[in-house]
Formats: structure tokens, C-alpha cells, sequence
């Protein structure tokens, strides 16, 4: 596997990593041997960068990466994040009511993270979402003391904007900005990416395969199971659904041309989208994590760069990314 930079800082990880957040979380049930199996199988293929954060689970998916880094320690970079406020009411979702990024907050969490993890320093901690009580001077400012008492190695953000980027790095330099991106979810492109790039700050998208879609192998709401939170997004309705299928129809001849699978070409659309990018495609099965990391090798040429960035355009999307529950919720 490849290698990219993460910040000035030099946090080196594979091209492409993983997200782990599906394993456990948001997609309906899972299966922890099948996890723990592809987990292992990233590890040969040179992926040596995985995602996860406290809310997934809650807590769960720290615990079973814990499971799995046994032996594996100083070879494999953790990102984790804080930033929400959990509660022991409900399962799931339900136990999330709203964000929290107090000082002590971020400390516990971290602490928590560290003994879940099984790690003596997280290599890169990410604040998960803004919180409007809690200046990020302050936020940034507790996090680098975490860095000066080797608890955490390089610091993080996500969703933000570039105004919040640039007052962060201003108080200790950031390694990455986390923000959804993929050839459907295109924000970060107004300013976001070129502020990353200017400051020396990576750029790590996650669902760089639209939560599935661009795979072409995800079906409408109605379909996905009951506990699939894809089942409610605006973009995954049938009208919507119908529409924006006919854009996988096309990347998934143009990937053809490439005798690549649209996923690989979605990815090596990203990659292509700077050194300083690496994306976190998530994966439960050891089939999809190979189809993913084989997008490593996927170079394309700047005509079909230029076709796709007008296929894929916004206005050419059917459907927001969030309804205004998960909204709430997830962009806070």
C-alpha cells in the first residue's frame, strides 16, 4: 500500500484507511467475528490507518479495535474522537443528546478511549463536531495538552469550516480535517480543501463512497434494514434513489474503461484530489476492503478527472444529505 503525510507534523499512513464505524454502528447488524477477520486482512494488505471514535456503539467500536491492535501496537495509526454527549438512556442513536467539548469532557474521553483501545497514545485525536459553548481556541488548547502529556500524538477536526480551521491551527498545528466527501458530497470543496492544502493540513474524507451508493450495490430505503440509518436519508429514497443511480450507471462504465469497479473508481477520483488526501472507505467484508485498497493503483487521466467533476456536479444530486432530524444530530 502507498504511503501519505498527514500535517506538517509528517503523521505517515496508508493512501487509503479504514473506517470502522460500520462494524458496529449505523448500518444495521453486524457480525464481530467478520469484523475482527476483515480487520486482520487490512492489516496484510498494508492498511495501517483505521477510524474510529467513542460514539460508534456507543463505546463498542473502540472495544473491538482494542481486541484486534493486540500485537499490532507501533504498526497501525488510531484516530479516534470526542465531541458528543452520551447519555445510558436508549440504544444506539438515542443515547446521543447533543454535543459536549468541555475540557473535562475531552479529558475523559480520552482516557476512556486510551484503556478501550488498549493504546498508551492516541496518533490522532479528533474534535467529531463543533460545539457552540466552547470556543475552539479553548477545545485545541486542552487537546495540546493531552499532546504535551504524551496521551496524544497529532490533533484533529471535524466537519468544521475554514475559518474554525485556521483560528485552531493558529493555538497548535492540526494534522487533519474530517469531513464527508466523495464525488456526491462535494462541500469541502468550497474553501475547505484549499485552506487544508495552503495551512499543510491533511484532508480525510470519510463515506468517500457515498455511504455505499457510488458502489452501485446499495438499494433504495425501503429495502435496507430497520436499524440501516441509510433507511431515512433523503438521498436514499426511491425518487431520489432512482435519479442518482443513473450517475452510478455511468461512473460504472467509465470505470470499465479502467477495468475497475465504480468503488475503485470513486476512491481514485479523491485520490486525485491531492497528496494531502487520504480516504477511510468503510468495509465489514474482507471482499470489499480488497475491491477498496486495489483503488490505490487506479491513476485516472484528466478528460475523465473533468467528465466526472461535471457528471457529479451538486446540482446534479438528488436529495440532501441529512433530513433535518439527522441534521440535528450528526452537523451540530
Amino acid at each position: 500500500m502507498k504511503k501519505r503525510t498527514l500535517g506538517s507534523a509528517g503523521l505517515q499512513v496508508s493512501a487509503i484507511g479504514l473506517g470502522c464505524m460500520g462494524m458496529s454502528f449505523a448500518y444495521g447488524a453486524s457480525d464481530e467475528r467478520q469484523a475482527i477477520n476483515t480487520l486482520h486482512r487490512a492489516f496484510d494488505l498494508g492498511v495501517d490507518f483505521l477510524d474510529t471514535a467513542e460514539v460508534y456503539g456507543p463505546f463498542t467500536n473502540e472495544s473491538l479495535l482494542g481486541r484486534v491492535l493486540k500485537g499490532h501496537q507501533g504498526k497501525v495509526k488510531v484516530a479516534t474522537k470526542f465531541g458528543f454527549h452520551i447519555t445510558d438512556e436508549g440504544e444506539g442513536w438515542e443515547r446521543i443528546k447533543g454535543v459536549n467539548s468541555r475540557p473535562e469532557n475531552i479529558r475523559a474521553v480520552v482516557e476512556a478511549s486510551l484503556q478501550r483501545l488498549g493504546i498508551e497514545a492516541i496518533d490522532l485525536l479528533y474534535q467529531h463536531r463543533p460545539d457552540p459553548a466552547v470556543p475552539v481556541e479553548e477545545v485545541v488548547g486542552t487537546m495540546a495538552d493531552l499532546v504535551r502529556e504524551g496521551k496524544v500524538l497529532h490533533l484533529g477536526l471535524s466537519e468544521i469550516s475554514s475559518e474554525t480551521l485556521q483560528r485552531a491551527q493558529a493555538v497548535h498545528p492540526i494534522a487533519a480535517v474530517q469531513s464527508e466527501y466523495s464525488l456526491w458530497s462535494r462541500d469541502p470543496e468550497q474553501g475547505l480543501l484549499e485552506t487544508c492544502r495552503r495551512l499543510g493540513v491533511g484532508f480525510v474524507p470519510y463515506s468517500p463512497l457515498g455511504r455505499g451508493f457510488l458502489t452501485g450495490k446499495v438499494a433504495a430505503a425501503g429495502t435496507l434494514a430497520e436499524d440501516d440509518f441509510r433507511r431515512y436519508l433523503p438521498r436514499f429514497q426511491q425518487q431520489a434513489w432512482e435519479h442518482n443511480q443513473q450517475l452510478v450507471v455511468q461512473l460504472t462504465e467509465m470505470a470499465q474503461g479502467y477495468r475497475a469497479s465504480p468503488a475503485q473508481l470513486a476512491l481514485a477520483w479523491v485520490l486525485a484530489q491531492g497528496e494531502n488526501v487520504v480516504p477511510i472507505p468503510g468495509a465489514r467484508q474482507q471482499a470489499h476492503l480488497e475491491d477498496n485498497c486495489a483503488a490505490a493503483d487506479v491513476v485516472i487521466n484528466d478528460r475523465d478527472l473533468a467528465t466526472l467533476n461535471t457528471l457529479f456536479a451538486p446540482a446534479n444530486i438528488a436529495g440532501e444529505r441529512y433530513s433535518e432530524q439527522e441534521f440535528a444530530l450528526v452537523e451540530r
